[in-house]
């Protein structure tokens, strides 16, 4: 494993921000960690509930493969999985395209953004419901932390090393070597979305079928009631057990 700096905060408005100020330095490998987070940020720019308790952390790369960026975000959920296990033996799940749940409540979200120039360079932020005791309202029905499924506290500095390990080394013997299917194979072992029924809802109408599978490009291909298979690039889904 590379090292990496780790550089970590009392607050931020987000752990992103902060990565994309380190790329200007020409840095990578850089780890920041915020305890709390005012403007987190998940896709669509949406606000990320990040108050004190979770684990806010975002991994600046320098990667030389940036076509398939999306298997960062792959690995950062199997990353979150096998450590939330390691820790509390506690099962959790993969749902496409950025979240681990716990019986179908959030309990993880992965933010992937590439920053495109004369360099390259990739941030990938992951926040953990780690030991939040409640929610807003607006989220308090969908969202969950370790701490109330396992009614004890958890050392989020601990969580977060069983994560980076596993990270990079995925990151270094997988993606760096192209082995793209090798980390779909694991994914899809943790990933429940798969043979569901599901609802898509992307950015321009509602779609329903069945999530038959993942291309190579982490794409979610849906097959409709009509047979016809289409391929999700983006969009929020709604899985029906």
């Amino acid at each position: 494993m590379p090292p990496y700096g780790l550089y970590q905060f009392k607050s931020l408005t987000s752990t992103q921000d902060k990565a994309k100020e380190f790329y200007k330095k020409g840095l990578s490998n850089v780890i920041v960690v915020a305890d709390v987070q005012t403007k987190g940020r998940g896709r669509f720019k949406r606000k990320w509930f990040s108050a004190k308790g979770g684990l806010w952390m975002s991994i600046l790369l320098k990667p030389k493969n940036i076509e398939k960026i999306q298997y960062l975000t792959f690995i950062a959920a199997i990353c979150v999985v096998k450590s939330i296990k390691k820790i509390s033996n506690l099962k959790t799940n993969i749902k496409w395209p950025n979240d681990v749940h716990y019986k179908g409540k959030k309990l993880c979200g992965i933010l992937t953004e590439g920053i495109f120039g004369n360099e390259n360079f990739i941030v990938v932020g992951i926040g953990l419901n780690v030991n939040q005791d409640s929610f807003p309202d607006e989220i308090k029905n969908i969202a969950v932390s370790l701490r109330m499924i396992k009614c004890k506290e958890f050392k989020i500095k601990e969580i977060a090393k069983y994560i980076l390990d596993e990270f990079f080394t995925l990151y270094n013997k997988y993606y760096n070597n192209n082995e793209f299917k090798k980390i779909l194979r694991i994914w899809k072992w943790y990933c429940n979305t798969i043979n569901k029924n599901v609802t898509v809802m992307t950015r321009t109408k509602k779609l329903t079928g069945k999530a038959i599978g993942i291309d190579e490009n982490c794409n979610l291909l849906l097959k409709l009631k009509n047979e016809k298979i289409i391929r999700i690039v983006e969009g929020d889904i709604n899985v029906r057990y």
